[in-house]
């Protein structure tokens, strides 16, 4: 059966490929009417056309993130206007380490400070002259929706395993918070159509409040090479399936090239995601995740975020660092420091991690007195009740354990909730001895990362510390395992944060730890985070966001739908929609022709609940095969039994059941089968195999034929039933493995048949009886929807190769939906295949129509 993504769509035979011109001025062509593709700019018709190579050489990365790298500071009074400086703290200026020199960056991005209507004009001309960037200026209630509405009350929460349950917790679904989040992204489709050259540029989007924006880039330039990086976790299926516009959302970033994750955790529940809402699935290939997406390949890339290694060094040799570090030393002198670094949010899990620490000191009353918890505690990115409630919380959990075990000179916890600069947090890095992230969801979070190369040190720090330099370094981690950084820190105590008595029991294991142990763990996690740093994130990314835009040049695009439906219609040069005028003109212009027709998923829909053929189909089938010039098969996997009953009223029609095993000419014949197998004992083996993954794959069932076993799991959950079958063609293969037979699978199906059985073999079977009765083919047409219909079209453009057939042959291989195939032409769908095929019925009736009055004519002037 065709993905759903191949089906629906609208008539593109008519129209060239879209056109558009350098500097983004000039709009795509985009579907007005079914079937139909109009220009929104008369001027574009005298445009380069898109498949035309630039001239220009020079590459450009245009870096879109929500806010742009950039400080900006209010002058003095009687000055009036701004300063602007880089942010270096900012991760989308870090990234540009890991480009090539010769690579230009743009950034376009909103401004966190307010700017004047009346400024605007001299900033947008300032910070573009001076520092390549492109601002996105937002009226401020439209923003306030778009980030604190939509972003932080939907988004934010859902993608961190928050349900909108109660008002508190994001409440009921606001559609104007939704048009705000689409009109944000508008605006900043709009700023990067301002400066993009669309055959030569890379487009970079970053995070969740620009997911959209790959559609609107897509609908203005077809080609446009589009990389999109999720820096949040994504969440199951479950989860967000609740999400109103969670369809949109999809289509939006499968508008993108290649879309990037920090885990593969969120790349499956995204694929999961797709697979599950939209019908599509996705494939490996040579270690790349891939998924077809109306004959694009949208690539998934799976790798962690990590830091600017320059930028912590520089920090480490500040003098400011080094007289912070000698402070925090004194104050904590005779103590053994745990550190705390978060976010004041309720994902940070802050008020679970002190309750663990209240316990360890509970049950280990030798560590009063010795051991302190730091935690510093950053402003909240977000605002709202929650946000007070964790405020809250945390004040009276700190307030409760100093009074309990606090003593003169002793303070359990040290809360520290006011703004600290770069260089303090990482003295504290330095001087703590472990570093506790136990966030209960987290993207990514680089804590853990920053402090091992601050434990790392340097020279003067060491000689600060009192430690001789040549000394191995050591660390210790408690983290999370529902943060994304967790998965590449595998010398880290891994906790789950919700149970206070684990992560108390990894705090005490992380302090009585040997040396050795230390040293060791340290060791292993600097060499990974040192190697895999901001610049090979960055550079890695781009190496595979070109590998997945190489082909863009070749195809030929076509943009379809409206709004937030647009997708783009992408075809190989030599693959195309196969046009009924072209092929009923070649249809009546020959004599000797072939036809061969599937039957699931061709001459009717796989889905639908009854598949035996109705009369409208029989009677297509009768009118072909009246015509004396067309020999006329129907291959099919079902049973011949089933076959014979559905086709009894079609006396010419050729059957071949099975996937080939047995074919029939004509009604009258006697069934063949193509191979002899003597034996199918290996049934006996195979059977009980999948009867239990029957028992344990809920919907499944087997389909039992004369020559295959199959075991079909269409109607069971997709992606359990995907990992079943999977398992199942393994263990199969395993059994079978001396056993003559082959091991298949398909469109939601494992299938065990004989070795050399596929429907290629009636194909060679037919082309070979024509030629023996002198009617060598001059007309092939041949259709299917699966893998099991490549065999046919294989042969058949084997045929042409080699010269087996009429050496003026018109043949069609033709394949329902846009996706790979060997196939050269496509149809959209079972009703589009059977117009077709009504059309040359039609015209068969046509020829024979004009024979007899040929014919009649011809008596009369005999008779006169």
């Amino acid at each position: 059966m065709v993905s759903r993504s191949y089906s629906n769509l609208l008539d593109l035979t008519s129209g060239d490929p879209p056109t558009f011109s350098r500097g983004g001025k000039k709009l795509s062509r985009v579907a007005t009417l079914p079937g139909k593709l109009s220009e929104l700019d008369e001027e574009s018709r005298s445009n380069v056309s898109s498949d035309a190579q630039s001239s220009v050489s020079e590459e450009r990365m245009i870096i879109v993130g929500n806010q742009l790298p950039i400080r900006a500071h209010r002058r003095s009074e009687g000055k009036g206007g701004w300063n602007f400086s880089w942010d270096e703290d900012s991760l989308l200026l870090q990234l540009k380490d890991g480009l090539r020199e010769d690579v230009e960056v743009i950034y376009v991005g909103s401004l966190k400070e307010e700017i004047d209507p009346s400024e605007q004009d001299d900033v947008a001309q300032t910070l573009l002259e001076t520092f390549k960037c492109v601002p996105a200026f937002i009226p401020p209630e439209l923003f306030s929706k778009f980030y604190h509405g939509f972003c932080k009350q939907h988004l934010w929460p859902l993608f961190h395993y928050m349900l909108p349950l109660s008002p508190d917790l994001g409440g009921r679904f606001d559609r104007s918070l939704w048009q705000a989040y689409v009109s944000v992204n508008k605006i900043f489709a709009d700023k990067v159509m301002e400066v993009i050259s669309p055959d030569d540029d890379f487009v970079w989007v970053h995070d969740y409040h620009l997911m959209v924006l790959p559609t609107f880039l897509r609908k203005r330039f077809n080609r446009v090479k589009l990389g999109f990086f999720l820096h949040s976790p994504f969440p199951s299926s479950e989860i967000y399936r609740t999400l109103p516009v969670r369809d949109e959302l999809l289509r939006a970033l499968l508008n993108s090239d290649l879309i990037g994750f920090h885990t593969f955790d969120y790349a499956r529940h995204f694929l999961s995601c797709c697979s599950r809402m939209l019908g599509i699935s996705y494939q490996s290939k040579r270690g790349y995740i891939g998924l077809e997406y109306y004959g694009r390949t949208v690539s998934i890339k799976i790798l962690p975020v990590g830091i600017h290694m320059g930028q912590l060094q520089s920090v480490l040799d500040l003098p400011e660092t080094e007289a912070k570090v000698a402070e925090l030393r004194d104050q904590f002198t005779g103590q053994t420091v745990l550190l705390g670094v978060d976010d004041m949010d309720i994902f940070k899990g802050i008020s679970l991690k002190l309750l663990a620490f209240e316990q360890l000191l509970t049950q280990h009353p030798d560590k009063r007195g010795k051991v302190v918890l730091v935690q510093i505690a950053n402003p909240a990115r977000g605002r709202g009740k929650d946000v007070q409630e964790v405020q809250s919380e945390t004040y009276a959990t700190v307030k409760r354990i100093n009074q309990i075990f606090g003593r003169s000179g002793y303070q359990p916890v040290v809360l520290i909730d006011t703004p600290l600069q770069f260089y303090e947090r990482i003295s504290y890095y330095v001087i703590a001895e472990c570093c506790l992230v136990t966030a209960v969801r987290d993207g990514m979070n680089l804590i853990p990362y920053e402090y091992i190369i601050s434990r790392q040190g340097n020279e003067k720090l060491d000689e600060t510390l009192g430690m001789n330099p040549s000394t191995p370094k050591k660390s210790m981690l408690v983290v999370s395992e529902f943060i994304g950084c967790s998965p590449s820190l595998s010398g880290a105590i891994r906790v789950n944060p919700w149970n206070t008595d684990s992560v108390a029991e990894a705090m005490d294991s992380a302090l009585v730890v040997s040396q050795a142990e230390k040293q060791m763990r340290h060791e292993k996690h600097y060499r990974y985070v040192s190697t895999h740093d901001v610049a090979y994130w960055a550079r890695s990314f781009l190496q595979d966001l070109e590998r997945a835009c190489r082909d863009h040049v070749r195809r030929r695009c076509w943009g379809i739908g409206f709004g937030l439906g647009f997708r783009v219609i992408a075809l190989d040069p030599s693959f195309r929609k196969l046009s009924v005028e072209h092929i009923v003109s070649a249809y009546k212009r020959t004599k000797n022709r072939a036809i061969l027709l599937d039957y699931d998923g061709t001459m009717t829909v796989q889905s639908s609940m009854s598949t035996s053929p109705k009369a409208e189909n029989i009677e297509i089938l009768n009118n072909l095969c009246r015509d004396p010039k067309n020999v006329v098969f129907i291959v099919s996997g079902k049973d011949r039994k089933t076959l014979t009953q559905w086709f009894s009223s079609c006396e010419r029609l050729g059957i071949a059941a099975e996937h080939g095993y047995f074919v029939r000419p004509e009604q009258n014949a006697e069934w063949e089968t193509c191979i002899a197998v003597p034996d199918f004992y290996w049934k006996q083996i195979a059977e009980p195999v999948m009867q239990l993954y029957t028992e344990t794959t809920d919907g499944s069932f087997i389909d039992t034929k004369e020559s295959a076993l199959v075991w079909n799991y269409q109607y069971a959950d997709p992606d359990f039933g995907s990992c079943q079958a999977k398992e199942l063609q393994d263990h199969l293969e395993s059994v079978l493995n001396n056993e003559p037979v082959s091991v298949k699978s398909g469109q939601h199906i494992v299938e065990v048949k004989p070795q050399g059985v596929n429907k290629g073999l009636i194909a060679e079977r037919l082309l070979a009886t024509m030629r023996q009765k002198q009617m060598l083919p001059d007309f092939v047409l041949c259709i299917g929807d699966d893998r099991s219909d490549e065999d046919m079209f294989e042969v058949i453009m084997r045929a042409v190769a080699n010269a087996s057939l009429s050496p003026v042959a018109e043949v069609f291989a033709c394949t329902v939906g846009q996706k790979p195939s060997k196939a050269k032409y496509y149809l959209e769908d079972t009703p589009e295949i059977l117009r077709m095929l009504q059309g040359l019925g039609t015209a068969a009736s046509e020829q024979s129509t004009k024979a007899i009055s040929r014919s009649s004519q011809r008596v009369i002037i005999e008779k006169e």
